[in-house]
């Protein structure tokens, strides 16, 4: 993998590159649509790729471990092939499901020993084994395992949780070198910077990761409970210290208007739900704010969800038809609804690199903090 930077932002951080994968050219910033199980809820592969022409999507190692099985789709061809998706895709390394399960999990030196919510059966990951799952399944990029700690959580905690990390990255991208010299593989392995809420465990962290030389980083532990400043912040802190010249990954962020704050504290790379978990319980991104599509109002109005939008739910139905559909809880409404909220977001996203290679971010960053303010 390959990071190519074409334009930087001389008032703020924000970058715009190409991402150059196995499975295609990724175009940052990006904003990747989450595919949890091997799908994006919803949405057909065909829409993905046309409609809405996403060039990487995200997908979870954790959920898919536990069904239908990282051998299994290692022996059908790979993810890739097995969900017939042929542009690049992301796993994180299902760390923070595994944290997640609070109660069903053990943490040690070694890894995390863990039981099945699907059935109760234990498993264990380590570093090392996160990293053979992800091979298995053929990802072009590939997260260590880490640990995530709820917010708030106390500075002696989240000093014990970095230092862990750090040890778990040193031990995974050890053994991801002996795996792609095995395996031929052409995935790259991302650290995940972690320090709570801490700026100096984040610049702690941040050097030590970097001794590595990955090709790419990622910032986790935000978007876990923390006020949406603190994430910002956290932000701050760390992509400065990152390689200049590798993609530097946010993890779980964020909501529409804050895509653009991302970007300008030098972020390249974003995942979050919000756009088709939202859609599918009736929350809808416009270019004029939020619809909640239940509403009364809605009833009988024959207007686009978004005059604005080009996407296919915007220029086919009214929202009288979509608000028809949430309310006899109709499968097409979250079909719909999640291609509208993707689009939005993947919209704001294009228009955010276009301003930066233009050189006019700036001004589009405070019309963007106009907008919100209004």
């Amino acid at each position: 993998m390959r990071f190519e930077l074409q334009a930087e932002c001389p008032d703020t951080g924000a970058r715009a590159g190409l991402l150059h994968t196995a499975h295609g050219v990724v175009e940052t910033p990006v904003f990747m649509p989450v595919g949890t199980q091997a799908t994006v809820k919803g949405v057909p592969q065909r829409d993905l790729a046309g409609e809405l022409d996403a060039r990487i999507i995200l997908a979870n190692t954790y959920h898919l471990f536990l069904r239908p099985g990282h051998e299994l789709i290692r022996r059908l061809g790979g993810l890739h092939q097995f969900m017939a998706w042929p542009r690049a895709i992301l796993t994180d390394s299902g760390g923070f499901q595994v944290f997640s399960l609070s109660d069903l999990r053990k943490v040690t030196d070694k890894g995390v020993l863990f039981r099945s919510h699907l059935d109760g059966d234990q498993h264990l990951f380590t570093p090392e084994s996160t990293v053979d799952v992800q091979l298995a399944l053929g990802s072009d990029v590939m997260m260590v395992l880490d640990e995530c700690l709820a917010y708030p959580a106390s500075h002696e905690a989240a000093n014990h949780a970095m230092r862990r990390t750090v040890a778990w990255a040193n031990t995974a991208y050890r053994y991801y070198l002996r795996r792609i010299e095995e395996t031929g593989s052409t995935a790259a392995l991302f650290p995940i910077v972690q320090g709570s809420m801490f700026s100096d465990l984040r610049t702690a962290c941040a050097a030590e990761l970097g001794e590595l030389n990955a090709p790419g980083y990622a910032i986790g532990g935000l978007s876990v409970g923390e006020p949406r400043p603190i994430s910002l912040e956290m932000t701050e802190v760390t992509t400065p210290l990152l390689p200049r010249d590798r993609p530097r990954y946010v993890m779980g962020v964020g909501m529409p208007e804050e895509l653009a704050e991302y970007v300008a504290r030098g972020v390249d790379m974003m995942d979050c739900v919000l756009p088709s978990r939202n859609a599918r319980n009736g929350c809808l991104f416009t270019s004029e704010g939020r619809v909640i599509i239940k509403q009364a109002r809605y009833r009988d109005d024959p207007a686009p969800v978004d005059p604005n939008c080009q996407c296919y739910t915007c220029r086919t139905y009214s929202r009288a038809y979509l608000r028809h559909l949430f309310q006899a809880g109709e499968i097409l409404f979250a079909t719909l609804a999640t291609l509208h909220n993707l689009k939005h977001y993947l919209d704001r996203m294009r228009q955010i690199r276009h301003a930066i290679l233009l050189g006019t971010f700036r001004a589009h960053l405070d019309g963007l903090r106009r907008q919100a303010v209004e």
